[in-house]
């Protein structure tokens, strides 16, 4: 729930800066979530699925779960328009707003499952959403304005459907607790979701800045964001 909220206030806040600071400064955060994403879902998730199933069943499920998010997407439920060119763009408010509380009510379950199975990987896979949504929620804030939103309403709005958090959290933990077959394979889907979010969206962002110097900060960031989830999630 924090980090839900934290994302949203981060994002609200973010939009208070120049515009110039903030376009400096959103590939950053993709940079650096991108990391965190990839650092969760190699380090922490996946190990710890394939130790509690066996590794082709895991694979496949890993497999099936990207198929997914992309039937999912081409839907707009699980990823939708940044781009104010976007096909969608016109009707995007609503979109955006069932797509988030849908996408938030998902990492609810990510993080129980991923507590479920030990404290580091909780507390790597929370990292992990909180850093990704920040960049996302910027780029909702700057949509719902666009579509003629308020200040007001779009915050309301937002932190509304970032709270879509806490009852797939409270519905994982105490279905998943009862049933702890499933857990493994609610790790390999949250996998498959980091991973592709982290390579169909937040790394294709990042080309778009061609220049040496650019490309040196996004490893870099992208190298912190690993760093940081390998650090929590091996306990230094």
């Amino acid at each position: 729930m924090l980090g839900s909220i934290g994302a949203v206030a981060g994002a609200a806040l973010m939009l208070l800066l120049p515009e110039g600071i903030r376009r400096k400064l959103v590939p950053c955060l993709v940079s650096y979530a991108a990391g965190t994403l990839l650092g969760a879902a190699f380090l922490g998730m996946m190990p710890a699925s394939l130790g509690l199933a066996p590794a082709t069943t895991i694979m496949a499920t890993v497999l099936t779960g990207i198929v997914l998010f992309f039937v999912l997407e081409k839907f707009v439920l699980w990823r939708h328009c940044h781009d104010s060119e976007c096909e969608v763009h016109g009707h995007a408010g609503p979109l955006i707003l069932i797509g988030d509380a849908f996408h938030n009510f998902v990492d609810g379950i990510v993080i129980a499952a991923a507590f479920l199975a030990s404290i580091p990987l909780g507390i790597a896979a929370a990292l992990a959403v909180i850093a990704h949504e920040v960049p996302q929620e910027i780029g909702d804030f700057a949509i719902l304005l666009d579509n003629g939103y308020g200040r007001v309403k779009a915050l309301v709005l937002n932190g509304l459907s970032a709270a879509a958090t806490l009852p797939g959290a409270i519905m994982a933990y105490y279905w998943l607790g009862e049933t702890e077959e499933a857990v493994p394979y609610i790790l390999a889907l949250s996998a498959a979701s980091f991973i592709y979010i982290a390579v169909a969206d937040l790394i294709p962002a990042l080309h778009r800045q061609v220049t040496f110097a650019a490309s040196l900060r996004q490893l870099v960031l992208l190298l912190a964001g690993i760093a940081t989830i390998a650090f929590f999630h091996f306990g230094g």
